[in-house]
C-alpha cells in the first residue's frame, strides 16, 4: 500500500464532533488536539527527537504521518534530527531554500495500548487548555458584573462557586460576616477580578465590594441602568452600614428619592440581599465642602475647614451631635471619609471655640513679646489674620496702615520693630549655629536659613559630608513640614556631594 493512501477513519471525526459538542468548543480545535496527540505517539515509534507531525483529513478522518526537516545554512545545523544543511537538501530536492522543509511521508502506525493512552492524555490536556482559554476570554470582559452561581464545595472557609461553564472563588473575607452558605445554595456575587493563571483562569467573586452594592442598585433602579442617575461613590462596612452618593442628570428627577423608591421598596430589596446592611443615600456635589456636609448625615454640620493640599478637612458639629457624627465605633465618620476621600477630623463647636481662643492668645502673645506692643494692638493684628512677625515685615505699609485704629506712623513703627526683632533672632540663630559646630561649607551651599542651620546642627548634621549622606525625605523631616520640596532637597544633597567628585578628579591616574 502506498504511504499516501491513508485508511479512512470516520470514527476520529465522530469523536471530534462529540467532544466539541460536550465541551462547547470548536471542532477544529479538537482535531488539532488529536493531531498533536498522534504526532506525539508517532515520535514514540520513530524517535522522540524527530519532528513528527500528524494530519487528519477533515473529510475522511484518514491520518497521515510525516517527518519534517528544516533546511538551514551549512554551518548552522544545531540538531541533526530536525535540521539539514542546504548543500545536502539541494541534492535531494533541487531549488529548495533555507527556511523551507523537506517532508517525508511515514508508514501508518498501530497506536497500541500505551500509544492510545498517551494520545488520550494529550487530547484531554489540549482540550482542557482550549476550555480554559475560552473561559478566560468569556469572563475577562465581565469584571464588574453581578453573576449567579451555586456553591459547589467549601475549601478552608472559601467557597467554590459553580457558574455553569466555569468555577469561581468566593473567599471568606469577601463574604458578609453573618452569611453562611452550604453546598447547593444559590449565591449572587460581584466579579471583581479575572486572572489567567497556570492552573487555568481564576474568577474572583465578592459580596463585600462597593461595586456589588452599586450594581444591585442598577438592577433595582431603572434610572441608574438608563444612565439618568449616576452613582458617584460608595463606601461600605459590609453587613452593617453603607453610604452611597448619587447625582441626577435630569433636574426633574430626585436621585435620592428614585433610589429609595416608593415606600422604600427599591432600597429595601438591596438591603435584603446585603443581610440588613443600612444604606444612607446622599446627593453628590462637585463642591467638596457641600459633599462632606452631605456625607456626614445624619449628623448636622456647623462648619467645614478644608485643606485641599493634604486632603484633610475639619468638621465642626454642635456639641450634642458629636456622638452621631462619629457613629458607633467611628463608623459614620469612617464611611464619610471613604466616600469623600478626605481625612476628616471632628470638633464640637465648644472645642473649636476653645481652640480658636487659644490660638488667638498664642498669636497675641507672639506680637506682644516680639513687637513690644500692648494687647489691644496685638489683638487687632491677629483679628486681621496676621500670624507671624515675618508677615508684618512683608506686608505693604498702606495695607498695614489701613487697619482700623492704625495710621502710617503706627504701621511704620510696627514694621521697624518687626525687622529689628527678626534681625536679632537671626543673629542669635547664627551664633547658635556656630556653637553647634555647623561648618561654613554647609552655610555656603546657600539653601538654608540660620534657623534651618540650627535644626540641622541639633540633628547632628554639621558637615558637607553629613548633608551628602542624607536622603531627601530625611532632610525634609529635619527642616520641618513645608520648608523644602523634594526636588529642592535632592538639589541640596547633590550640591553637598559635588566636592566628592572634585576630590576624585584631582587624584593621580
Amino acid at each position: 500500500m502506498a504511504l499516501d493512501a491513508a485508511i479512512p477513519r470516520p470514527e476520529f471525526l465522530q469523536v471530534a464532533d462529540a467532544v466539541a459538542r460536550e465541551k462547547m468548543i470548536e471542532r477544529e480545535e479538537v482535531l488539532e488536539a488529536m493531531e498533536m496527540a498522534m504526532g506525539k505517539a508517532g515520535r514514540q515509534t520513530y524517535g522522540q527527537n524527530k519532528d513528527i507531525r500528524a494530519e487528519i483529513d477533515r473529510r475522511t478522518g484518514a491520518v497521515k504521518l510525516s517527518r519534517w526537516t528544516l533546511i538551514v545554512e551549512d554551518d548552522a545545523v544545531e540538531d541533526e534530527e530536525t535540521q539539514m544543511p542546504i548543500r545536502i537538501a539541494q541534492k535531494i530536492k533541487p531549488g529548495i531554500a533555507v527556511g523551507e522543509y523537506i517532508v517525508d511521508p511515514l508508514p501508518p502506525i498501530d497506536f497500541g495500548r500505551i500509544g492510545a493512552q498517551t494520545a488520550k492524555q494529550v487530547i484531554v490536556q489540549r482540550v482542557r487548555e482550549v476550555e480554559r482559554k475560552k473561559q478566560f476570554e468569556e469572563y475577562k470582559d465581565r469584571v464588574g458584573e453581578i453573576i449567579n452561581g451555586t456553591v459547589k464545595r467549601t475549601e478552608y472557609g472559601n467557597l467554590m462557586v459553580d457558574l455553569g461553564r466555569a468555577e469561581a472563588l468566593l473567599r471568606r473575607d469577601e463574604c458578609i460576616a453573618r452569611e453562611a452558605f452550604k453546598n447547593g445554595d444559590r449565591v449572587r456575587a460581584y466579579i471583581y477580578d479575572v486572572r489567567e493563571e497556570p492552573r487555568g483562569p481564576q474568577i474572583f467573586l465578592s459580596r463585600t465590594h462597593p461595586g456589588f452594592l452599586a450594581k444591585l442598585f442598577a438592577q433595582e433602579v431603572p434610572e441608574i441602568y438608563d444612565g439618568i442617575i449616576e452613582i458617584k461613590a460608595v463606601a461600605r462596612d459590609p453587613g452593617s452600614r453603607a453610604k452611597m452618593a448619587v447625582i441626577s442628570r435630569d433636574s426633574s428627577i430626585d436621585p435620592v428619592g428614585a433610589c429609595v423608591g416608593m415606600r422604600g421598596s427599591r432600597v429595601q430589596a438591596v438591603v435584603a440581599e446585603l443581610q440588613g446592611e443600612k444604606i444612607d443615600i446622599i446627593p453628590w456635589s462637585s463642591d467638596i465642602a457641600t459633599f462632606i456636609v452631605n456625607a456626614m448625615a445624619p449628623a448636622e454640620v456647623s462648619k467645614v475647614v478644608l485643606d485641599d493640599d493634604n486632603k484633610r478637612v475639619e468638621v465642626v458639629v454642635p456639641d450634642e451631635q458629636l456622638s452621631l457624627a462619629i457613629g458607633r465605633r467611628g463608623q459614620n465618620v469612617r464611611l464619610a471619609s471613604q466616600l469623600t476621600r478626605y481625612d476628616i477630623d471632628i470638633l464640637t463647636e465648644a472645642g473649636e471655640s476653645e481652640r480658636r481662643q487659644e490660638d488667638f492668645r498664642k498669636r497675641s502673645a507672639l506680637f506682644v513679646d516680639g513687637l513690644d506692643v500692648d494687647d489691644v494692638i496685638a489683638g487687632l493684628l491677629v483679628t486681621e489674620g496676621y500670624g507671624s512677625i515675618e508677615e508684618i515685615v512683608d506686608v505693604d505699609d498702606e495695607e498695614l496702615a489701613g487697619i482700623e485704629g492704625f495710621d502710617e506712623n503706627i504701621a511704620g513703627e510696627l514694621k521697624r520693630r518687626a525687622m529689628a526683632f527678626l534681625e536679632q533672632k537671626d543673629a542669635e540663630m547664627a551664633q547658635k549655629r556656630t556653637d553647634l559646630g555647623v561648618e561654613d561649607g554647609v552655610v555656603d551651599l546657600g539653601y538654608f536659613t540660620n534657623t534651618q542651620l540650627v535644626a540641622l546642627g541639633e540633628a547632628g548634621v554639621k558637615t558637607l559630608d553629613d548633608v551628602a549622606d542624607l536622603a531627601s525625605d530625611e532632610l525634609i523631616e529635619i527642616l520641618g513640614e513645608g520648608a523644602m520640596d523634594e526636588e529642592t532637597a535632592n538639589a541640596v544633597i547633590m550640591a553637598a556631594r559635588a566636592h566628592w567628585f572634585g576630590e576624585e578628579g584631582e587624584q593621580p591616574g
